[in-house]
């Protein structure tokens, strides 16, 4: 992945989050993509690992649903090989990096990683 073609996606990703436009967002995943997150484990009380876009939204859903404030504000982005990591604040000012990995122009792979308490959402304990 190139710089310029990371930024698009960046750019889209966090207009797509800040909008809280799960359509748009999901025009980045995989139909069978997986995702891990310790928030997943604490939202719907599971292992934290999310199967196939239909459960992805079904997640982000209910995260939204618990956190209508939810934003995000660009830290940085790095690019790998087939990768990228997206750091960013979230609403209540927490680090988060969401790892991506790619199958071609989409995500097959994502891993959101929390710097301590804040990977515990509002209204989840």
């Amino acid at each position: 992945m190139d710089h310029v073609t990371a930024r698009a996606f960046v750019d889209s990703w966090l207009t797509a989050w800040n909008a809280h436009d799960l359509d748009a967002l999901l025009t980045h995943f995989t139909d069978n993509v997986t995702f891990r997150s310790p928030v997943a484990a604490q939202l719907l009380e599971g292992d934290g690992v999310i199967r196939g876009k239909d459960a992805l939204r079904a997640y982000w859903d209910e995260g939204l649903r618990r956190i209508p404030d939810l934003r995000f504000e660009l830290a940085g982005s790095y690019v790998g090989v087939n990768c990228l990591v997206i750091n960013y604040r979230n609403q209540k000012g927490g680090l988060v990096n969401e790892v991506l990995i790619f199958d071609g122009p989409l995500v097959a792979e994502g891993h959101g990683t929390y710097l301590g308490e804040d990977a515990n959402p509002a209204g989840a304990r």
